[in-house]
């Protein structure tokens, strides 16, 4: 793992990926810490604890569990990851969600980032450390086809502020390792669901691809990456500001730069589940509509227009 010297937040939800991580990094030796006595913190988040870091190690972890409060069976997930950071000498942080049943994917992921950069600020970490592997890679640039959300979307899962050191390895290759090594780990039963629509690829179409297919489909998605890197230049070079859009110099622009410029917009603050149909929605509306309105992105998150300005809430 070609981590630098640091520390970091290692987001950890009990699953197979995120278990098999969280050992491989304890067992080459780059984290350590000192143990003390758990303390309950504010903001419905709890501190279990062993939150002295090492500074003699070389890179040091503190484990961050998010609670969405969905599944009836979560506080198992809690309670075992809880038990592998204590095992391991490691500060582990829980935050709760409470969102319920009918939540949103993207509602359920803006939550989980919200509360993996508190903790990032709090231990003022270099980055945070997720367990995305290669199959999560090209499940996420088909489901991405699927929503029209563009060229961003084949590779919407690399990102410099997040780091994904199990990217080039595979799932099969993540649960051999976790068998090899007698690793306990607690599998989602919703997973087996093909109404949703990753579960449906991950059973109906990676099952099927060969490694040469796989091997294609991995060199596009790589030379994509490459282009969107000179693309995002090109189009950050129009955004004045992250919180909000300047409405007359965006309706001067062409509609097709307009809306990679939304794309841009949208993802500089988090959000991922929008597709082909919210862009061209939400730019009309930055275009046409009457100061003083709303207007929804996706669920729980609006545009608010003035006279000069688009502004996110």
């Amino acid at each position: 793992m070609n981590i630098s010297p640091g520390k970091y937040v290692l987001a950890v939800s009990g699953g197979v990926d995120s278990m098999a991580l969280l050992h491989l990094l304890v067992q080459q030796g780059q984290s350590s810490v000192v143990s003390r006595q758990s303390s309950v913190k504010k903001e419905g988040t709890i501190d279990y604890g062993l939150s002295t870091l090492d500074s003699t190690t070389s890179m040091k972890l503190v484990v961050a569990h998010f609670n969405h409060g969905i599944r009836p069976d979560s506080l198992s997930d809690e309670r075992l990851v809880v038990a592998a950071a204590k095992k391991y000498g490691l500060p582990v942080e829980v935050g709760y969600g409470a969102l319920g049943k009918n939540t949103s994917e993207e509602e359920a992921r803006y939550a989980r980032y919200n509360f993996l950069e508190v903790i990032k600020e709090k231990y003022r970490a270099k980055a945070i450390i997720t367990a995305h592997h290669q199959d999560d890679l090209i499940e996420t640039a088909f489901i991405n086809i699927i929503r029209g959300t563009g060229r961003q979307g084949l590779s919407s899962i690399q990102s410099k502020k997040i780091l994904r050191p199990l990217l080039s390895y595979t799932k099969k290759e993540i649960l051999r390792y976790a068998r090899q090594n007698n690793l306990k780990w607690h599998e989602d039963r919703s997973n087996k669901d093909t109404q949703y629509l990753r579960n449906y690829i991950r059973q109906k179409v990676m099952s099927k691809l060969g490694d040469k297919k796989r091997a294609e489909i991995l060199s596009n998605l790589d030379k994509v990456a490459k282009l969107n890197i000179i693309i995002d230049k090109e189009i950050a070079t129009l955004s004045q500001n992250k919180r909000y859009l300047n409405r007359r110099t965006f309706t001067a622009l062409p509609t097709s730069v307009g809306n990679e410029l939304l794309a841009y917009w949208f993802r500089q603050n988090n959000f991922r589940d929008f597709d082909r149909r919210t862009i061209s929605r939400v730019s009309v509306a930055i275009r046409t509509a009457k100061p003083g309105t709303k207007h929804e992105i996706i669920r729980g998150r609006t545009v608010s227009l003035s006279k000069e300005k688009a502004a996110l809430r």
